[in-house]
């Protein structure tokens, strides 16, 4: 067993083969890579998330011994019998008689309170250090971000493509525009299903890890899949971007919005996929870092000919260097008083079937079956399906909050949290988002093919067979009238309630309720 001079924790989302930690090897330096129950059960995650988490630990402390570094990696079977992270961490302290330990800022509010605690706490000596993995560093991020104070993505995207000199001519923005988004909201029809590119899926062997968590009665959501599809490694981190950058690029921006459950019909399964990057596990583990993944994209888009248009490689630069890192800044501006924000006093319970996909609602059905089938649904899959559902019913947003947290490969609070209860459901009252997004059917018709073959009819508001969406929107519109009627964006919204009938005012209103009172139903 030996001693060790200094102990450095790696968390499950800190595996950065980049970090200064490993530039250089000391015998006297032991890195620990821990299993903790604490992590695997603060929610239900999904099976394959665990999974995912587990095996690309294991290949980053393999990783670690071949590079020469002393490892101690540490399994559920190694961690039981410990009550949390602090208990581990005092107990190896005291078996390798360190002196010196060292951990890296947590990215989670309650991991980063819990460590710098136990670390202050401590009679030995103890270092926190920077992830080196974002943009922006954590000292930085009160430069941009104030609690409370309402923030605009397009204002931080500005300012950090001139930081970072992203696609830029001098002082103005290359093509002489910020932003393609308008260009990129394309519905994907029949014609386009041809030029779909299979999705390169990995096979882990995680049955040992999985047996694993089952042997330690960690309750999970979803479907396990022993042949795990996600990256696990840096190595394959990478080939999954250049896969993205060779065959999906070309057309991300035109169809990043575009959902399909027309397309596996065809006999193959890549409608859950489409033109995305599936990145964003590999991102928020830290296996690769968004500067390695704009840097590369970029460098594609500029060796292209002009087959990658700029629209294109705009739409996903502002997702990496604009939203991801403006999420982290609302984050930690506003924590912890952020998870208790509930502006619209929404507390409605979600429905069952956001268990098991049993909704006669198409939209709905094939945006969580999809979830629970791969951990993985895209952001207006997120934002404006299962979000939009959640918000215009008045869903609490504790539990929206938990769900996403735990069905999705790469939700970390960080980044999940500012998402749900900012952007998707308004709690926040406006931090992250100027308007809330709320839409009826007609939105989802608009951007996909779910309406056609869905047993109610999105062209009607009332009726039993008229689409859910139509009435619960209306109804949220008007009940919060008083908060959104002044937002220029709602204006044309209220002005077509008001040219309703009052018969058929109230006879939306009163489905509505109906519907709210047999969620679980629908």
């Amino acid at each position: 067993m030996g001693t060790a001079t200094r102990l450095r924790l790696v968390l499950g989302d800190q595996l950065n083969a980049s970090h200064s930690w490993f530039r250089e090897k000391h015998d006297d330096t032991l890195y620990v890579i821990a299993e903790l129950h604490q992590e695997a059960q603060y929610t239900q995650h999904h099976a394959q998330k665990i999974s995912a988490f587990f095996a690309a630990m294991s290949q980053f402390a393999d990783a670690l011994v071949q590079a020469g570094h002393r490892v101690l990696h540490l399994t559920l079977d190694d961690t039981a019998q410990y009550q949390d992270l602090p208990d581990l961490l005092t107990a190896l302290l005291q078996r390798y008689n360190v002196n010196h330990f060292e951990y890296q800022l947590a990215d989670e509010y309650r991991l980063r309170n819990q460590l710098d605690n136990f670390a202050q706490g401590l009679t030995i000596s103890a270092t926190a250090y920077e992830t080196e993995h974002f943009y922006l560093t954590d000292t930085e991020l009160s430069d941009y971000f104030q609690q409370g104070k309402r923030h605009r993505l397009e204002h931080f995207y500005r300012k950090m493509r001139l930081r970072f000199n992203v696609m830029m001519e001098g002082e103005e923005p290359l093509g002489g525009q910020w932003n393609f988004d308008q260009q990129n909201r394309q519905k994907m029809k029949p014609k386009d299903f041809v030029s779909v590119p299979d999705p390169l899926l990995f096979s882990h062997d995680v049955t040992a890890i999985w047996e694993r968590i089952q042997r330690h009665n960690i309750s999970t959501i979803g479907e396990m899949n022993m042949a795990l599809l996600w990256p696990v490694s840096r190595k394959q981190s990478l080939i999954l971007l250049e896969y993205f950058c060779r065959f999906c690029l070309v057309r991300f921006g035109q169809f990043q919005d575009a959902m399909t459950a027309k397309l596996d019909t065809l006999g193959e399964s890549k409608q859950w996929t489409l033109y995305h990057s599936r990145l964003s596990f590999a991102l928020n583990t830290k296996m690769i870092s968004p500067q390695c993944v704009v840097d590369t994209a970029i460098k594609y888009y500029a060796s292209s000919q002009g087959q990658i248009s700029l629209p294109q490689i705009e739409g996903f630069v502002r997702q990496i260097i604009g939203w991801r890192e403006f999420v982290r800044g609302v984050y930690w501006a506003n924590m912890p008083d952020y998870a208790q924000l509930n502006a619209l006093n929404a507390d409605n319970s979600l429905p069952d079937w956001f268990w098991n996909a049993k909704t006669k609602m198409n939209c709905l059905h094939y945006a969580i079956k999809q979830s629970l089938e791969y951990a993985y649904a895209h952001h207006i899959q997120r934002l404006m399906v299962t979000g939009n559902f959640c918000l215009i019913t008045g869903i609490d947003p504790e539990q929206v909050d938990e769900w996403y947290l735990g069905i999705y490969i790469d939700a970390i609070e960080w980044v999940e949290m500012p998402n749900t209860r900012g952007m998707s459901q308004f709690a926040d009252g406006g931090i992250v988002g100027s308007k809330a997004y709320a839409a009826s059917g007609n939105y989802i018709n608009k951007m996909s093919d779910y309406c056609s073959d869905c047993a109610y009819n999105v062209s009607k508001t009332i009726g039993d067979n008229a689409c859910p969406l139509n009435a619960l929107y209306w109804r949220f519109m008007v009940k919060h009238q008083p908060l959104f009627s002044n937002n220029p964006r709602n204006k044309m919204v209220f002005a077509n309630w008001q040219k309703k009938p009052i018969d058929d005012q109230q006879a939306i209103l009163k489905r509505a309720e109906y519907l709210l009172k047999h969620l679980n139903n629908i």
